[in-house]
């Protein structure tokens, strides 16, 4: 068959390789010795043979004697030779065919062997398998940026306690700087995963920026934490570092029992879903204060025998619980403030929000008249069924009928001054709390997409701008329930059984210490590289 491309453009045949070219020559020159040899054997065995002649079926004569067989004809021996020697040299053609052809192949086996390599592309981040990749090793990069950032912020408030006048600017700057970058990234994140940007290559490009403000970040800490070190100076002594640690410990354990009378009071006051994000909160408060009661007596006792490097680590151990049981305290109490700050405003939210409902048709001149009144009539029924509500005598939840206010205002375009926007702010400001306290003390386990909620959630309540702070509320709870769906799916794989100190695995589940171990390094100042090093102890 003729091929259908010119002349011109037909690749050209690539001459055989010699060794192919050998093989062929050796085929031929076989088989033409044979042809020129099978004559000369058949003359010299006294055999006519007929060219074509074949021998015929039919009855043998009674008497013929059959020719003696005892000796054996030169084409007997001939033509096997020949065979074998074919079949021998085919065989190594072939072998060399396929030698040649498994050398310069450039798909894995299986494939095309004259097929051309795949495209860099699909190995470095095209392919679907490989973006996924890229976005797992994303989402990795915010958990594990976040948790430096907020293990450095923690340690840096201890070193301002314990170092009195030493100059810690630029250890606050570098966090600033982390924070920053961590910042850009969640905000990049939170774009990518509601859909913007839509194009598939400009898609791609945003997990990688994603790594690289992450990166950033831990660098910045990374290149401060020697420096840190030295001011801090726990390889000289832990001594002054133990005493304030020591003196919050005590603090916060006068505060447990006041904590844990504010709790009772709020369930007793309101509805019992008012509460619910500060219930165990003492429990926990305790639990973090028993494991540190454990590091702090251990790092006084290392530190007795000179070994500062083991001190430091017990001490690093007390402070993050110590960081976290202070967290729990202090969201029983701003609670209890945000609770009354609501019950007191609810009575002028809904006079406000009744107030803006009569102005609806003047402000929403280019909405369809339709569409004007479901929207009154949605915010009639809201509003109706809170002062209801309000007027049966039970117990509620304030924050919650300021949150229904002021969602069901917001589409007649109301509150964005007066006291439906204070409102929005206070909702928005106690959610955004409460989701932050619960990642902090939860972060050993708890993902990207929480955290990134959260960030996006804090950066809309630093805005002045009433519709953000709804939408940082709405963001603030999606958080804590997504937070709180990663605890449950972790589960609590430690138990105090796994450890010889009370309250391990709560320090675990709040990353306190990285994992269930009496030699499990606590997190330090700095960034990936540098946060579970062991300060050297000096002599």
């Amino acid at each position: 068959m003729t091929s259908s491309l010119p002349r011109a453009v037909r690749p050209r045949r690539a001459r055989p390789p010699w060794c192919v070219r050998a093989a062929r020559a050796a085929l031929g020159g076989t088989a033409g010795i044979a042809w020129l040899a099978l004559p000369v054997m058949t003359i010299n065995s006294g055999t006519a043979v007929a060219a074509g002649a074949l021998p015929r079926a039919g009855p043998v004569a009674v008497g013929t004697v059959a020719p003696p067989q005892d000796e054996t004809s030169g084409a007997d021996l001939v033509l096997p030779l020949v065979a074998v020697g074919a079949a021998a040299v085919g065989a190594g053609y072939g072998y060399v065919r396929r030698t040649r052809r498994a050398r310069t192949r450039t798909t894995p086996g299986g494939g095309d062997g004259g097929a051309s390599p795949p495209p860099t592309g699909a190995l470095s981040g095209d392919g679907l398998a490989d973006l996924d990749e890229l976005d797992a090793r994303a989402r990795r990069s915010l958990v594990l940026a976040d948790d430096c950032v907020r293990t450095s912020r923690e340690e840096l408030g201890f070193a301002e306690a314990g170092c009195g006048g030493a100059d810690l600017a630029p250890f606050t700057g570098a966090v600033r700087e982390a924070e920053r970058e961590l910042s850009v990234a969640f905000a990049l994140r939170l774009r990518y995963d509601a859909g913007d940007p839509a194009d598939p290559a400009a898609r791609r490009q945003v997990p990688a920026a994603v790594i690289g403000r992450c990166e950033e970040a831990g660098r910045l800490l990374d290149a401060a934490a020697d420096a840190f070190d030295d001011v801090r100076g726990l390889d000289r002594g832990v001594g002054r570092a133990v005493e304030v640690a020591e003196t919050r410990f005590r603090a916060l354990a006068a505060r447990t029992p006041a904590a844990e009378a504010v709790v009772a009071d709020l369930l007793r006051r309101y509805a019992p879903s008012a509460s619910d994000q500060v219930t165990g909160g003492t429990e926990q408060a305790k639990d973090r204060l028993m494991f540190a009661t454990v590091h702090l007596n251990q790092a006084r006792q290392q530190a007795d025998r000179g070994e500062s490097g083991r001190a430091a680590a017990h001490l690093r151990a007390a402070e993050g619980a110590v960081a976290q049981a202070a967290v729990f305290l202090d969201g029983i109490e701003r609670l209890a403030a945000e609770l009354d700050e609501a019950a007191s405003l609810v009575p002028a939210a809904l006079s406000g929000a009744e107030a803006e409902r009569a102005g609806t048709q003047g402000r929403l001149t280019a909405v369809p008249a339709g569409e004007i009144r479901s929207r009154v009539l949605h915010a009639d029924a809201v509003l109706a069924s809170v002062r209801q509500e309000l007027t049966s005598g039970r117990r509620h939840d304030p924050l919650d009928v300021l949150r229904r206010i002021v969602t069901a205002t917001a589409p007649l375009d109301a509150g964005r001054t007066g006291v439906l926007s204070a409102a929005a702010l206070l909702t928005a400001r106690s959610a955004t709390g409460a989701a932050a306290d619960f990642v902090t003390t939860h972060r050993g386990v708890v993902g990207a997409g929480a955290r990134t909620l959260l960030a996006g959630a804090e950066r809309l309540l630093a805005s002045d701008d009433p519709a953000g702070h709804l939408r940082a509320d709405a963001l603030a709870r999606e958080a804590r329930d997504r937070a709180e769906q990663d605890v449950r799916m972790h589960g609590n794989p430690y138990t105090e059984a796994d450890a010889d100190t009370p309250g391990t695995a709560a320090a675990v589940l709040g990353g306190v210490l990285l994992h269930p171990s009496p030699t499990a390094p606590a997190p330090h100042f700095g960034g990936p590289g540098t946060r579970t090093r062991r300060v050297a102890s000096r002599p």
